[in-house]
């Protein structure tokens, strides 16, 4: 008995991480190319390592709206220009949205709206690559999720791996 509970519950551990896996890759395929301009971030903690420190204007935005909130998650309307850039727009009220908008998830925490994630992880030794960065590019999904997919520089060109 011991053995088939340990067997089942195995089973269900595999089958959540490969739904898990299954969904990021479906939104990395499918999901609508939004890019989001950066907003300056503290020098200090800009460039740690192997990795940049993100902060999104549209973040900044969303913060001056909501003000002093509590820590919660919700969904920012983001209007999409010709280019794929990206500005906030209004938070999420039901209203039906136009052609060129989608719905963003973010999260609050300590006062700070964050999108998939506030940090780009890259190779050791390729940090000057990213040195242009002006833009971040996120997949985004119908539900608002969102998964970042790489840094544009000032003219939208992507940076790094080879810059694409």
């Amino acid at each position: 008995m011991r053995k088939a509970v340990v067997l089942l519950a195995g089973l269900i551990i595999l089958v959540v991480a490969n739904y898990s896996i299954y969904s990021r890759e479906r939104l990395l395929t499918e999901g609508a190319v939004v890019l989001l301009q950066l907003a300056p971030v503290d020098p200090r903690s800009l460039m740690q390592g192997d990795y940049m420190a993100l902060r999104f204007q549209v973040a900044n935005d969303i913060r001056q709206r909501v003000g002093g909130e509590e820590a919660h998650d919700g969904n920012a309307i983001v209007t999409v220009d010709e280019r794929r850039v990206g500005a906030f727009v209004r938070i999420d009220d039901g209203t039906p949205l136009a052609a060129n908008e989608v719905r963003m998830h973010f999260r609050m925490r300590e006062r700070q709206i964050k999108f998939a994630t506030n940090a780009f992880f890259f190779q050791e030794g390729t940090a000057s690559a990213y040195a242009k960065a002006r833009y971040g590019e996120l997949r985004v999904g119908g539900d608002g999720e969102s998964i970042l997919t790489g840094l544009r520089d000032e003219q939208l060109g992507p940076l790094g791996a080879g810059d694409r």
